[in-house]
């Protein structure tokens, strides 16, 4: 466990492995710990030095209840990548994470190498935009749902069909959701700042090397959102994993891992 500051606030990162760095960026209520089971020994075994980061708002990280804005977090990205010296490396992100790293494209190009998009879009639809106000409108309330009722909810909104029809696999899912749903109030801050604009004409003039994963199940950035943006990214891979939901990469991390591996390993055979 290390922490530095950045832009006034102390920000909670972890480091495994030697190597090439490699930053993984997670998505809205959660924290780099979820990077934990799967990818992170999967890029470690693969000769990375990966580093995890709980965002502005997820305790350890400081929880800066009174607010915060998107160019903030991506502000304590950059200022996390030069406080490590890791800049230029390669960088994932995942949901709210991938579209700090398409800001981060854009705004400090020079500090990335390559990077993944995850479960991301270049804009906000209709109903990702009800689904955001939804869950600002339930924590502003005050209502507290119980815990199997929110496991449920949140196992039918971010898992696949197949990871729902498998018995074995729900129960495990349903009982990690009812332990670790009460630590979402945490994350109220986060909550809104993916309801970004359309910016895919912007994002015409990234220039980094950038692979897009969608899932195709996926009901919070679905995978048509994901291949749009890869449209507009130029020289830009898109990958589309099949049976997954928005946690796509923990219901198939191997797949995943794979993707993401042998992207790295691209430009590093290019370079040979």
């Amino acid at each position: 466990m290390s922490s530095t500051t950045v832009n006034g606030i102390n920000l909670h990162f972890d480091e495994y492995g030697a190597g090439e760095p490699v930053l993984l960026i997670t998505g809205s209520g959660a924290k780099g710990r979820t990077w934990t089971p799967h990818q992170v020994p999967a890029l470690t075994a693969a000769g990375y030095r990966v580093i995890t980061v709980d965002n502005r708002g997820m305790p350890p990280t400081d929880a800066c209840l009174d607010g915060f804005t998107l160019e903030e977090m991506v502000a304590d990205t950059v200022g996390l990548i030069e406080t490590l010296g890791i800049g230029p490396c390669r960088i994932v992100g995942f949901s709210l994470g991938g579209i700090m790293l398409q800001e981060l494209l854009l705004t400090h190009p020079d500090l990335i190498t390559q990077a993944v998009l995850m479960a991301t879009r270049g804009r906000t639809d209709t109903l990702r935009a009800a689904m955001s106000a939804a869950d600002a409108e339930l924590l502003d309330s005050g209502i507290v749902l119980p815990p199997l009722y929110a496991a449920v909810v949140h196992a039918t909104k971010f898992l696949s069909p197949r990871t729902q029809a498998d018995e074995g696999r729900i129960r495990d899912w349903l009982d990690i959701f009812e332990l670790s749903l009460s630590e979402r109030s945490a994350s109220r801050a986060q909550i809104g700042l993916d309801l970004i604009e359309n910016r895919l004409e912007e994002y015409r003039k990234i220039k980094s090397r950038c692979l897009v994963i969608g899932f195709s199940d996926d009901l919070i950035a679905p995978s048509f959102l994901c291949r749009e943006l890869s449209e507009y990214i130029p020289d830009c891979r898109y990958e589309e994993v099949a049976g997954c939901g928005h946690y796509g990469y923990l219901e198939e991390p191997e797949i995943v891992n794979s993707l993401l591996i042998d992207f790295f390993r691209e430009d590093t055979q290019k370079c040979g």
